[in-house]
């Protein structure tokens, strides 16, 4: 047996474990790579190590400690009230806002994971104050970024279209990034539906931050407004919602509201990583935490035990998984299964392993590192099978990022770190983990049916 089938039967037997036990699956994968690497691909420590993604790492305990200072001193329930504001109380906007946002900053140009770093925990603040199904804003955010990643000007855009021109494919800009932004934009409509968006859309917020249900009579211990509406008082069992403000008010807690220049100092911090992170193509989580630290020198007494909110569990996960895609890489699993896909005899069945190559392979490793990889894989099917280039594609673009809902890769990580104090983390991650299965189960092949099969 070949060692790229060891790693691909390593991999499925840590998702097995890790899944039915209650094992960090991080934890498991350096145990993967660890032996793996060393007796399969015959490689040392340190080149195992090397594998890991410090970017990606750092970026998690950037983000996660400079928000858990936000949420400290009260910044994130001032953010969440004025937005709430600015869509009038409705609250079954408040996602769609999130989503638009999202694949707006990324269609500029920001990387995926540095938009999700910045709206995901915003995000998930609302959805933890106002009762919105977690799992649907953690996704609206994920996949908002990943409907306006692929215009032209974005980065997975730039790299998709350049590999394309350069393997002798021609150009599809403007294919791949529709093919993206409808594709991701339907995902979003249907997890709306399913996950109780048509139940928001009768909520409104009064002036005192209160759910109220408009035209309805009381009932469940709701109580009349002055308007003839029915007040909601939705379950908030914990002491505090996800944006550190008291249970049934508007305003923030007063154990964890900080002053006005506090709110001030944090906001400014948040600008200042956005525009270091997107307008000067910075690292995000040296951004971050260097904003961390330096809010922290202001304020060390208020600030000392705030590292501990840094979502270590998830750091673990992350940084194992990822030093195992490494590893899958070096064993050539990837290259193995897609060479085999273009040598089948059927264009189009090739074209629908190539694009559960990408899906599978992308929800435990980088879209942006795999996309150039799998890309010039595909020439021999547009060559010799009569696919259509674009389309075709833009089936692997969208393929290999749809599956970044994973709580295995940065996206889905940044959304199960931040999850709302009203829920269970390992119900959230199960959640999580439950939605990514199905995505990347079912999602290239409704793509492949919508884009492949057409242009064949």
């Amino acid at each position: 047996m070949g060692p790229e089938w060891i790693a691909i039967l390593a991999l499925v037997a840590l998702f097995v474990v890790g899944t039915l036990l209650p094992i960090n699956m991080g934890a498991l994968a350096y145990v993967a790579a660890w032996l793996v690497g060393m007796y399969a691909l015959d490689l040392d420590e340190k080149e195992i190590l090397a594998g890991i993604s410090a970017d990606l790492v750092l970026t998690l305990i950037g983000v996660t400690y400079l928000f858990a200072i936000a949420r400290q001193n009260g910044t994130v329930d001032l953010i969440v009230r004025k937005s709430v504001d600015s869509v009038g109380g409705r609250v079954a906007l408040i996602p769609w806002v999130m989503f638009a946002v999202t694949a707006v900053i990324t269609a500029i140009g920001a990387a995926s994971p540095a938009a999700c770093a910045i709206i995901g925990p915003i995000a998930l603040g609302f959805a933890g104050r106002y009762g919105i199904s977690p799992l649907m804003m953690g996704m609206f955010v994920v996949h908002g970024a990943q409907a306006g990643g692929f215009s032209p000007i974005s980065i997975y855009g730039t790299i998709t279209n350049s590999v394309m021109e350069d393997a002798g494919l021609g150009e599809s800009h403007l294919t791949i990034f529709f093919s993206s932004l409808v594709i991701n934009t339907v995902m979003a409509a249907i997890l709306f539906v399913v996950l109780g968006g048509r139940k928001l859309m009768s909520l409104r917020m009064d002036a005192d931050g209160e759910l109220v249900h408009a035209g309805a009579a009381p009932a469940g211990g709701g109580t009349t407004t002055a308007a003839g509406g029915t007040r909601v008082h939705p379950d908030r069992s914990d002491a505090r919602s996800a944006t550190g403000a008291t249970p049934t008010t508007g305003t923030p807690n007063p154990d964890t509201a900080g002053s006005t220049l506090e709110h001030t100092l944090t906001l400014l911090a948040f600008l200042a990583v956005a525009v270091v992170a997107l307008v000067f193509d910075k690292n995000i989580g040296f951004a971050a935490i260097t904003a961390a630290v330096v809010l922290s020198m202001l304020t060390p007494k208020a600030y000392k035990d705030t590292v501990k909110q840094i979502a270590w569990p998830t750091v673990l996960l992350v940084a194992g998984v990822s030093t195992y895609a490494t590893i899958l890489t070096t064993a050539g699993s990837p290259e193995f299964v897609g060479k085999w896909a273009a040598g089948l005899g059927a264009a189009a069945i090739g074209a629908l392993i190539l694009c559960y190559v990408g899906g599978v392979v992308s929800a435990f490793a980088s879209s942006t590192a795999l996309l150039p990889v799998i890309i010039p894989i595909a020439i021999p099917l547009v060559a010799e099978g009569g696919l259509s280039a674009g389309l075709f594609v833009a089936a692997l673009a969208v393929s290999s990022t749809i599956v970044d809902v994973s709580p295995f890769s940065t996206n889905g990580a940044l959304m199960l770190a931040h999850k709302p104090d009203t829920i269970d983390e390992s119900t959230y991650y199960k959640q999580i983990l439950g939605y990514a299965a199905i995505v990347t189960l079912v999602g290239p092949l409704l793509v492949w049916a919508a884009l492949v099969l057409p242009g064949w």
